[in-house]
């Protein structure tokens, strides 16, 4: 072979190789994910907490990898660890309190969600999780500690790239509102959503300010399609339909929710906020389970699927045969069947950020 023909040949193999590497290196559309929120984001916060709201035991982790209890309110993944899949940042979002968290995993992202927490501080008042905005003050934390190992400047195009998940508020209104009357007669329902919003808008200022700027915000589910609110109103098991009252609540509190993200995404220069509607979808779980392959809509998995959830969902408990016939894991929480197909829906939505 000419010389100048192996110089040719070696040259397009040098820059097929640069190409396809960069190509590798820009593939993903965030270089991390950070989560903020309650139990459906949480991945193991809790543990190291002083607290009840703890699922590090089984049955929990029925279909981890592993079987493993590892945390998570469900059988198996949640929506962000799917997710982050999905992105190929990696499998699961491994919980910011561990204490055996690598650097490795830091500057791919990580939870600060805590079980139980909500916008309120009486909702969390007693149980000792994480309030939602103190969570940010684990999420300057991580920036410190992510400086230290990537350094100031690409620690801060991390955090202005990454992917931030914020679900909370269900507990504000289950185990707060609706279950407190000293709630109730201090606030109507149209006062409190207004005052979880304000806090809303107050936590998303906060992370911003710190850094955040590709923020994506979730709303309500259809909290009366939860099982615990339909065994706490009716008395016979026969008789199992969702709350419309309470339903209704949830859509009046998300019709002002996606307008005000709207409102912060122009006050704040550089941001993008993208409304991740929960209702729509997990009502059409519900209204239509053959078509996602479900077939119990309105009890969990575990135990009866009346009420047991957290400690009361534990080792002695029956669970059922196949979760992912199952829309709930436990009486308040999705399987990770209905996580992942709330996390295709959000996949497709990151095309706005």
């Amino acid at each position: 072979m000419a010389p100048k023909a192996l110089i040719f040949i070696l040259l397009t193999l040098v820059s097929t190789t640069i190409i396809h590497t960069c190509s590798a290196q820009t593939d993903k559309k965030f270089p991390a994910i950070l989560t903020f929120g309650d139990s459906t984001l949480d991945t193991g916060n809790n543990n190291f907490l002083q607290t009840i709201f703890k699922a590090n035991y089984k049955p929990y982790g029925k279909d981890f990898p592993g079987q493993v209890p590892t945390g998570r309110f469900s059988n198996g993944k949640l929506t962000s660890d799917i997710l982050a899949s999905l992105l190929k940042l990696k499998e699961t979002v491994p919980p910011f309190l561990d204490p055996n968290l690598s650097n490795d995993e830091l500057s791919t992202g990580v939870n600060f969600a805590s079980a139980g927490s909500g916008y309120d501080e009486l909702t969390t008042s007693v149980s000792g999780v994480i309030l939602v905005k103190n969570q940010t003050q684990y999420f300057e934390d991580y920036i410190k500690r992510l400086k230290g190992v990537v350094g100031e400047e690409k620690a801060k195009n991390i955090i202005e790239g990454a992917l931030v998940i914020v679900s909370a508020g269900s507990n504000d209104l289950i185990f707060n509102y609706y279950s407190l009357p000293t709630s109730r007669h201090q606030l109507n329902i149209t006062q409190y959503h207004d005052f979880l919003l304000q806090r809303v808008q107050d936590f998303l200022k906060a992370i911003y300010d710190i850094g955040s700027r590709k923020m994506v915000v979730a709303g309500l589910p259809p909290i009366g399609c939860l099982p615990i609110q339909i065994s706490a109103r009716f008395k016979s098991p026969s008789n199992r339909t969702c709350l419309t009252d309470q339903n209704s609540d949830s859509q009046a509190y998300n019709s002002k929710l996606e307008p005000l993200l709207g409102q912060l995404e122009s006050s704040f220069p550089g941001s993008k906020f993208v409304y991740l509607n929960l209702f729509d979808p997990v009502m059409d779980m519900i209204n239509n389970p053959q078509k996602y392959g479900f077939v119990e809509t309105n009890k969990g998995c575990c135990g009866s699927g009346f009420f047991e959830a957290g400690p009361l969902c534990n080792a002695l408990s029956a669970t059922c045969n196949d979760t992912s016939q199952y829309v709930f894991w436990d009486s308040i929480h999705p399987t990770e069947s209905a996580y992942a197909h709330v996390a295709q829906n959000l996949k497709e939505l990151l095309a706005k950020l």
